[in-house]
């Protein structure tokens, strides 16, 4: 194949349009608010998990007090009724009075046992309502963190996304002057060899693998006309000669 030197020259200018458009596409890829976004909200997950918890608990125990103060309620009622019949007089037989004296003794026991069932109650009650508190407001953290992380990244996201629409606007202006057949073996090239598709020649060492010319390669270079496109024996990629080859 066959091009003009100056046309070489500005495969090279696509190259570096390439190797940066490859730059900014990692840095978008890898910006650290992606990783920090990530663990916040897996952290914010699982806090959501324990306040759902918490919150059960909270409404469990709010039924549970609510039922535990009816029976208080209803075994009150029940003793003032008895009280009231042992003072009215009406109980006169000595057996019905004592069978009467004993129920009102055993409901002031069972509405003791049952006040402290209440006071039990109310004490997980509480525990819980403060673990929604302290898990209300931990959620709300890092769910305000996950936010500022988020502007963050969609800020240098924005910046990113800017350049590299301006780069390749570029690079479809200088491919645009690149001769189609030498500009589909470079992006042939490219697309094989990492995003390298073509490489300088500087001081007899190839900049795409690194590697320095063998002699016999380098006299083959030195004897090739101007245009000849010429390929590096190693990395196969394109060499672009240039005054600082060596050759």
């Amino acid at each position: 194949m066959n091009a003009a030197p100056a046309d070489q020259i500005r495969l090279l200018d696509v190259q570096a349009l390439d190797v940066r458009l490859q730059q900014l596409a990692h840095k978008r890829r890898s910006l650290p608010e992606h990783a920090e976004i990530e663990s916040l909200t897996k952290d914010l997950t699982q806090l959501r998990d324990l306040l759902v918890a918490a919150q059960t608990e909270e409404s469990d125990t709010a039924r549970e007090q609510t039922k535990a103060e009816q029976d208080v309620d209803q075994v009150r009622q029940r003793a003032a009724r008895d009280q009231q019949r042992l003072d009215s007089g009406a109980v006169t037989s000595p057996k019905d009075l004592a069978n009467l004296q004993h129920e009102i003794a055993s409901l002031a026991k069972r509405q003791g046992d049952l006040e402290d069932v209440v006071l039990e109650v109310m004490e997980r009650r509480e525990s819980a309502q403060e673990r929604v508190a302290e898990l209300t407001e931990r959620v709300a953290s890092v769910q305000s963190k996950i936010d500022d992380a988020t502007a963050r990244r969609d800020a240098a996201l924005e910046e990113i996304d800017g350049e590299a629409a301006t780069v390749a606007k570029e690079r479809e202006v200088v491919a645009g002057s690149v001769p189609a057949d030498l500009l589909k073996l470079y992006d042939k090239l490219r697309e094989q060899q990492g995003g390298i598709g073509a490489a300088k020649l500087y001081q007899r060492t190839c900049q795409g693998c690194r590697q320095e010319l063998a002699i016999t390669e380098l006299n083959e270079i030195r004897a090739a006309a101007p245009d000849t496109v010429v390929r590096c024996e190693n990395c196969r990629r394109i060499l672009v000669r240039t005054s600082e080859s060596g050759l």
